[in-house]
């Protein structure tokens, strides 16, 4: 390694040592370095926005395929329930119409004997000595047949049996009508009563000798022992109890069965009929459909390119699917016993263990199939239909819930995607080429240019070589002669004030360090204990808070305080916008009556939290006090909340409404939100408390302001009570819940439970909501007369 000597300063050449070759290799290099991090950070923004590009295409195009199946498995579910309910209300028309007659016997008994007497619309009945039973003959609008065990010794029908059978004669005026109306059904039928089951179905077939062929040993035992034991007992213990229905409806289902008449898959409808008084059953009437025109909505699902919909019972028994569909979810019919095509006897354990949804939402899932060797991803979609009364072929009649499916292998859905993916991934492979040659040109272009110009440089930079050399020596006042006013001119002025800054601060070097230091330690401290301070008091705040939200929830009321309350099912529900809510309900009573309570408190969040604790502790001292008087109940309750807000110095006050029922009667009193009562007999009404109250704690005296409603509440009504943060709650559009949503919501669930009404009404609010920030607590009570 060569030195250079003190004073003789290096002498400069055009060698692989030179000041010029290494001029031209640094600033080569770093034009390099700086050409490839450039080019390398646009080639990895370039990926990076790739990928962002296609991620956000994907999260587009399968949340837009999701939401699409989402959408099309609803629709499809309820086009499923509308002709089930279709089905139903024929059941039930025909039922209806029969029960009107039978309502008036004498008309009925008339009305049976006219029918059975005119030639025109009857035939006598045939004795069948091989089958032992009597039977009209072809022509007739319905089969009739009396079967043997209703023959006296004479073999004749009984008189109870012939009666059965004028009287239902009436059947012919309205079976033949709604078996034509309506979605094509297999037949419609009545059965007498247990004393006398006689058949009568339309339209006419052998029903007599079909039966003795199908189902040997019928004859010698009463029908409904023999084809439905325990179904006739049950209906009877409705009757009496209709509380006992798994479903808040008297149509009962059957499990798919083969039909002895059709040799098809049929699914069964029967309605009861009673006699005038309601004491009694009095035949029922019943549908057949095949499974076949159920399945024709589900068949009619067609989705990308293989995938299919499925309907199924809540133990998994498919009960209509494609043919390739069926192979897809590797079942198959076994009829032995009965109609059993189980997904848990499915060839892919992957759908043996699939589990059908425990409530009305749409579940989605993915699950791997074998298909060809080969691992298939597909998507399901499961939804549940409208609940059923079912009889499987023994007591007792359980609730039914069917749910229908689709499936779409993965790869069908998210083909779109795929190409969009590829597409992107060609566009920035050409990206990429068109970078890589643009910034080797570039280094080509400023290589050339710098070698041009680096002989111009050089012997301006000898001068500053040789001040280098000196000022490396320590002589810090060397100074650079500046005789031009080009870029090295500017080098040279650069380095006279390096020279400067230099000799200065090496003079003044310690003391600054030290001074740096100092005001470093003293920051730092300044800092640590703000940060203690801080963590200090966000414990304290946070416990507090957490504290006074636990009070709040344990002065709710208990389930177990609810269920003592006689003739009355109450169900309430309150959650805070923030940790300690400002919203405000209770449930008071004894032995006679009841107070129940709801108000809002302004804002929400501690003090609002603190003023509602006041508000139930006056209220709950003044109902064991034993005031009755509703007025006189809130005038001394506002005066004692006005004088603790005023205490307090807080600006808080609240709507606040109490119900008081005794007697099937409800006074109510205070101002708050609409009151909204649904009637057994489906009517609405909307009770404005605006002229019924004044705010709590606005004015020391409010009871010029205060006034009553009293309205009546009887079995089956149902009393809606909510704070503003129902009805102003947003979707993510900024569309409001509103009152006329609660309405629709609170009658679509009034036939259930006041615990159902209230989950349901909170889960059609949590749908609307959606991803939207609730901003206001949201409070909910459900009343409903047992």
């Amino acid at each position: 390694m060569s030195t250079v000597a003190e004073g003789n300063p290096p002498r400069f050449g055009f060698s692989l040592t030179s000041f010029r070759a290494k001029f031209v290799l640094v600033v080569g290099g770093a034009v390099l370095v700086d050409l490839l991090v450039a080019g390398g950070i646009a080639l990895w923004n370039v990926n990076r926005l790739s990928t962002n590009a296609m991620e956000e295409v994907g999260r587009g195009l399968e949340k837009a395929n999701i939401e699409y199946l989402q959408n099309y498995i609803e629709t499809t579910v309820e086009r499923t329930d509308l002709l089930l309910d279709r089905y139903h209300s024929e059941v039930s028309g025909l039922a209806g119409s029969m029960q009107t007659v039978m309502d008036n016997p004498t008309l009925y008994d008339k009305l049976g004997e006219q029918l059975q007497d005119d030639g025109k619309l009857t035939t006598p009945l045939a004795y069948n000595q091989a089958g032992n039973w009597w039977q009209n003959q072809p022509g007739e609008a319905s089969a009739v047949t009396v079967w043997g065990y209703l023959l006296d010794e004479n073999r004749q029908p009984t008189p109870e049996a012939l009666k059965t059978v004028r009287e239902s004669a009436v059947f012919d005026l309205f079976g033949p009508s709604f078996l034509a109306a309506g979605p094509p059904k297999l037949q419609m039928y009545y059965i007498g009563p247990r004393q006398a089951p006689i058949l009568r179905s339309t339209p006419y077939n052998d029903q007599g000798s079909v039966f003795d062929k199908v189902y040997p040993g019928h004859n010698q035992t009463n029908w409904w022992d023999f084809y439905f034991p325990g179904l006739y007992e049950t209906w009877q213990s409705w009757l009496a109890r209709p509380e006992e229905r798994p479903v808040d409806s008297p149509i009962t289902m059957l499990s798919p069965y083969l039909d002895g008449i059709t040799g098809k898959i049929i699914v069964s409808f029967f309605q009861p009929l009673t006699t005038p008084d309601r004491k009694d059953l009095n035949g029922i009437v019943g549908v057949d459909l095949t499974l076949d025109q159920l399945a024709d909505i589900v068949k009619s699902v067609k989705i990308a390119g293989t995938g299919f919909a499925f309907l199924t019972m809540s133990d998994g028994n498919v009960l209509a699917v494609t043919e390739d569909g069926e192979k897809t979810l590797g079942v198959k019919i076994d009829n032995a016993s009965g109609f059993d095509r189980k997904l848990a006897h499915s060839t892919q354990p992957a759908l043996a263990s699939l589990a059908m949804p425990s409530d009305k939402e749409t579940v989605l899932t993915t699950l791997t199939l074998k298909e060809n060797g080969e691992d298939v991803p597909y998507v399901v979609l499961l939804k549940q239909l409208n609940a059923e009364n079912l009889y499987t072929g023994k007591v007792p009649v359980t609730r039914e819930v069917m749910s229908l499916g689709f499936m779409v292998p993965e790869r069908e859905i998210y083909a779109s995607l795929i190409a969009a993916k590829e597409g992107i991934s060609d566009e920035t492979r050409q990206v990429v080429t068109w970078q890589v040659g643009t910034v080797m040109l570039s280094l080509l272009v400023v290589l050339s240019a710098v070698f041009a110009i680096s002989g111009r440089i050089t012997a301006g930079l000898r001068a500053l070589a040789d001040a280098a050399h000196r000022l490396q020596n320590k002589d810090y006042s060397v100074r650079v002669a500046i005789p031009a006013r080009d870029e090295v001119a500017a080098v040279g002025v650069a380095f006279n004030r390096m020279a400067e800054e230099i000799s200065y601060h090496t003079e003044n070097l310690e003391n600054l360090v030290a001074e740096r230091t100092r005001a470093l330690e003293t920051a730092n401290e300044e800092i640590s204990a703000l940060n203690s301070k801080l963590k200090s008091e966000n414990l304290r705040l946070g416990a507090e808070l957490d504290v006074a939200r636990h009070i709040q929830m344990m002065v709710l009321p208990r389930r177990d305080e609810l269920d003592e309350i006689k003739g009355i099912d109450v169900s309430g529900y309150m959650e805070p916008a923030d940790e300690v809510g400002g919203d405000y309900f209770d449930v008071l009573h004894d032995e006679r009556r009841m107070k129940v309570g709801i108000g809002d408190v302004t804002g929400h969040g501690l003090e609002s939290g603190v003023l509602m604790l006041m508000v139930q502790s006056v209220a709950r001292a003044l109902q064991e006090q034993g005031d009755e008087d509703p007025r006189e109940f809130l005038e001394v309750l506002n005066r004692a909340v006005f004088k603790n807000i005023q205490r307090t110095k807080t600006d808080k006050h609240l709507s606040l409404a109490f119900l008081d029922y005794e007697d099937r009667k409800i006074t109510l009193s205070g101002q708050h939100e609409e009151v909204l009562v649904l009637r057994d007999n489906d009517e609405v009404e909307r009770i404005d408390t605006i002229d019924l109250g004044f705010p709590i704690g606005l004015e020391s005296d409010i009871g010029p302001f205060v006034g009553t409603h009293e309205f009546s509440f009887d079995t089956g009504d149902v009393i809606v009570l909510h704070t503003d943060g129902v009805t102003e709650a947003e979707s993510p559009n900024g569309e409001l819940f509103g009152f006329d949503r609660l309405c629709e919501s609170a009658q679509r669930h009034r036939q259930k439970d006041a615990d159902a009404i209230k989950d349901g009404i909170i889960a059609d609010l949590m749908a609307h909501i959606g991803t939207q920030k609730i901003h206001d607590d949201i409070t909910l009570v459900v009343m409903k007369h047992r």
